[in-house]
């Protein structure tokens, strides 16, 4: 009863102040009654008194104890619009990560997008070769993320992502909340589909039956893996709207652990992903390439291998995810780190197919078709071999010449070996063991010859 009689009168005597000292004043006077307590109760700690704004603002003791207090006395609504006015009195500016956001999304969303295509319309429309299931994923994982590149610019940006939760209407955090349940779904989906179009490129480029056995094990369990967590997060509140609308408090509903979900599946993927890379690495030893694809295979595995770093750091940002009192702000974190993560990985998928392709563009510099000459004297069957033993070359000529009494036939042949960019990209790894029994069933290679006869 004392308490309510001191709030009554302090009530009062803000209101006489608003009168006298005009907005600052009125604007206290506009805080929900629990928030006036908990003002109250903060200001008879501090040394500050209720005219002086300055020291009230400035007394980060007290500015502390009433958000503490409000965030237990208060509703979530009313815990809001307190810490709206104290920010609006304090002149605090507003932040906004809004800019930085959309500037990632859409760069990383449009590389991403080129890169697949270029890889697409390259096979398609210039080696014209089949596209295999591993294509296909990627297909299938960018008709995912563009959506999803534009829910998160239209939708999350425009609904408060990046931004301190108390700036924003009701409605607005609401219908964030909504687009940020789509994007945790469709975020599981994409991380898996990514996944399996690696899985699928290992399959096509390892030959041996013990590591393919291992892939398609992996494969397995990548599929298992992304549909549990696809249905576990579309239905992880009962009702389904629950997710989005029990911000408030005010809503019936129930929901599971949302930030057990988040720290198991990013557990999870950091575990297949450190997997993943063990399955080429385990390779490493057996790998019979030129130093130029080895440099080109190193950097694939490099890419692979900061794809699984963006994932340790998005990790790191989930801390916080569930419980939250600001989360169109702190959830700005879990946003960006996930939008790099699928994009970066899917410019990793695409790394081979820009190496067939460089290769075709610089082959002096990136080729790896070696170049020789063979030269046999006849008479002497002595022979000359270029450095790598390669033949190459489209003409040859014999020379018959005369020194003293003897006869000396010069012959000289040389080669060109064609190989087609499906070829190139199969003979990426050549591993031991089942290596020439898969090689007997490769498709032959084009051999070019011609010779001229000078007798």
């Amino acid at each position: 009863m004392k308490s309510f009689i001191s709030l009554l009168f302090l009530v009062l005597a803000l209101i006489t102040l608003a009168n006298a000292q005009g907005s600052v004043a009125g604007s206290i006077v506009s805080l929900p009654p629990c928030a006036l307590a908990c003002l109250f109760t903060a200001v008879e700690e501090s040394p500050c008194t209720l005219a002086n704004v300055t020291c009230v603002c400035t007394n980060v003791k007290l500015q502390s104890s009433v958000e503490a207090c409000a965030l237990q006395s208060c509703t979530v609504k009313e815990s809001l619009t307190t810490k709206n006015i104290t920010m609006t009195i304090c002149n605090v500016p507003i932040r906004s990560r809004v800019i930085l956001g959309r500037t990632v999304n859409i760069t990383l969303g449009v590389i991403s997008a080129i890169f697949v295509l270029i890889r697409i319309g390259y096979k398609l429309l210039v080696s014209r070769t089949e596209l295999g299931w591993d294509d296909h994923f990627i297909i299938i994982t960018l008709l995912t993320g563009v959506p999803n590149t534009i829910i998160i610019d239209i939708g999350a940006f425009r609904n408060g992502l990046g931004l301190d939760t108390w700036t924003l209407p009701f409605d607005e955090i609401t219908r964030f909340v909504r687009f940020f349940y789509i994007m945790e779904v469709n975020y599981f989906a994409d991380l898996s589909l990514l996944k399996l179009s690696l899985l699928f490129f290992y399959l096509r480029i390892f030959p041996a039956s013990n590591v393919k056995r291992v892939i398609r094990a992996t494969i397995a369990f990548d599929v298992t893996y992304g549909i549990t967590f696809v249905i576990v997060s579309i239905f992880q509140c009962r009702p389904i709207s629950h997710y989005w609308t029990n911000w408030d408090g005010e809503h019936r509903g129930t929901c599971i652990n949302i930030n057990a979900l988040g720290w198991a599946n990013a557990a999870i993927s950091i575990s297949l992903d450190v997997w993943m890379l063990a399955i080429p690495l385990s390779q490493l030893v057996h790998l019979k390439l030129a130093w130029k694809k080895k440099v080109g295979v190193a950097m694939m595995f490099f890419v692979g291998t900061f794809v699984t770093v963006v994932s340790i750091l998005r990790l790191q940002s989930l801390v916080t995810f569930a419980t939250s009192h600001n989360p169109t702000w702190d959830q700005w974190d879990v946003s960006n780190w996930s939008t790099i993560e699928l994009n970066v990985g899917i410019v990793c998928a695409c790394m081979p197919s820009m190496r067939v392709i460089l290769v075709r563009l610089f082959p002096k510099i990136l080729g790896s078709t070696a170049n020789s000459s063979y030269r046999q004297k006849y008479g002497s069957r002595s022979q000359e071999l270029g450095k790598n033993g390669g033949l190459t070359g489209r003409t040859g000529t014999r020379k018959m010449s005369s020194t003293g009494n003897s006869s000396v036939i010069n012959y000289m042949k040389t080669f060109a070996v064609q190989h087609d960019d499906y070829d190139d990209e199969m003979e990426l790894v050549k591993m031991g063991g089942d290596v020439e029994s898969e090689g007997k069933k490769k498709k032959k290679k084009k051999d070019f010859h011609s010779s001229e006869i000078n007798l």
